[in-house]
Parts: C-alpha cells; structure tokens; sequence
C-alpha cells in the first residue's frame, strides 16, 4: 500500500447516517406578557433553546420584537387596523416581560384614507415624556367640506397647510411633554391626539380622519426593573381564558 492512501481508516464506514434529532425537543414555550394599559396579559407564545453551559436561554429571549394587532390586545375588532411592537426587555420565570417598542397602522388603513380632491398633511416631531422616553411621531389629516359647500374639492392654501403642520407639532409636543410613556399610550387608543388637532385646526380648515399614524422609540432610559413589574402588575393574571388548553408537542427522537 502507498503511502498516505488509507485516509478513511479514520473515518469509519461510508455512507453510514447521523441520529437526526428533532430541533422542537431542545425548546422551550415562554410566554408573552404586554403591559398592564392592554386588556389580553398574555399576547402570545415564543420558542427558545433551554439554556445549556454557558449559553443562557434568557440573553436569547431580552430585546426580541413582537408586533401584535391593537384589535387582539383589547378584543375590539374596530382597532385592528393599529399594530404595535412589542420588545421583551426582561424574563420572569416562563413569562417575558414586554414594552412599547413602536406603533404603526395598517396599510390597508392607509390606503382607505385617500381620496381625490382633498389635501392630505402630514407632520413629524421628536419628543420627550416626562420619565425620559424620546418618541418620534407622524401625524396625518385630510381637508373636509365647509359646512353647506357646494364646492366638490377641497384644497387647502399652501400658507394654511403651514399653519396646520404648526399647530399638529405643538400639540403632539404638548401632550407627550406632559405625560409619562404609560398615559401616551393610553391617548393613542382613543385617538385623542388626533381629536384635539381637528378642533384646533378647524378655524384655520376643517379636517377629518386625523390620527397618529406612527410612533417609533427613539431612545429609552435604561431599564428599571421595579417599573417593569409594576406596569406588568400581577404575573399571575393572565386575563381571559383562551379557548382550548395549549400543549406542548411531544418530543420526538427521530424524524
């Protein structure tokens, strides 16, 4: 035999297969838990390798992102077109404890809001709450009739759209300024932002279907876990009961 031409001696018989091992047997199901201001507590399931040596299960599970329909959050169909992100910043137990990482509409929602022959305004502002979350918010509105118009357009002067993206930042300043990240959240439901542009505004245009259409967290002070639990209240409320018992798949060794 030459010289350096046993290779496989080493190697053991060709061809013969590995074990496969089902991955789902090395996980766990860890609960979502949103904050106490949403009427559902637990707002979904999340898998994650068990923690093994040195590889923690909980540095996995810390900054994931979730989006989450407002219409599942309060059971109200009719806000379903509001999505919201939520990011698990710390673990208690099998429950990740969340918090307010953006919010969006849907695009559908969007969509449906457009029309001809109107004036759409749009504003954005960075701002700060008064426990030290900087937001950044997008507004939007559209011109309406005059009561008694004939007329079928309704534009708006460029020198009136000025006045009404003015007045939109002051009052999203105003009313961020003075709440903490809890009560925003709390105007964002109701629209009541949205409701106090149009009557500012309407001296100057009337407006119509005016909401905060986005919100992004720009910067969060860094985490308290005292105020984490405590707008997360009792971990053992787990809001209304879910149809259906859920179960863990059964492991399973080979596939």
């Amino acid at each position: 035999m030459a010289i350096g031409k046993n290779k496989r001696l080493s190697k053991g018989k060709k061809g013969l297969k590995k074990k496969i091992v089902d991955p789902f047997s090395r996980k766990e199901w860890y609960d979502l838990r949103a904050p106490t201001v949403f009427e559902t507590r637990i707002a979904g399931k999340t898998l994650v390798n068990r923690s093994q040596g040195t590889k923690n299960a909980v540095d996995y599970l810390k900054s994931r992102v979730f989006e989450v329909s407002l219409g599942d959050l309060n059971k109200d169909e009719e806000q379903a077109f509001r999505k919201f992100k939520l990011q698990v910043s710390d673990v208690a137990g099998r429950n990740c404890l969340t918090s307010f990482h953006s919010m969006d509409i849907t695009t559908d929602k969007l969509r449906s809001l457009i029309k001809k022959w109107q004036t759409l305004i749009e504003a954005s502002v960075e701002v700060k709450t008064s426990d030290g979350y900087l937001l950044r918010l997008f507004a939007i509105g559209f011109t309406k009739r005059h009561a008694g118009q004939v007329k079928s357009t309704t534009y708006a002067q460029s020198s009136q759209v000025r006045l009404i993206r003015k007045k939109m930042v002051e009052i999203m300043t105003n009313e961020v300024q003075s709440s903490t990240m809890r009560e925003v959240l709390q105007k964002f439901i109701p629209e009541s932002i949205g409701r106090e542009i149009e009557k500012a505004c309407h001296s100057i245009y009337p407006l119509q279907n005016v909401l905060i259409r986005k919100c992004k967290l720009i910067k969060a002070p860094k985490v308290d876990a005292q105020k984490l639990l405590e707008s997360h209240g009792s971990l053992e409320d787990t809001g209304s009961k879910i149809k259906g018992e859920f179960k863990e798949p059964e492991v399973q060794a080979e596939v």
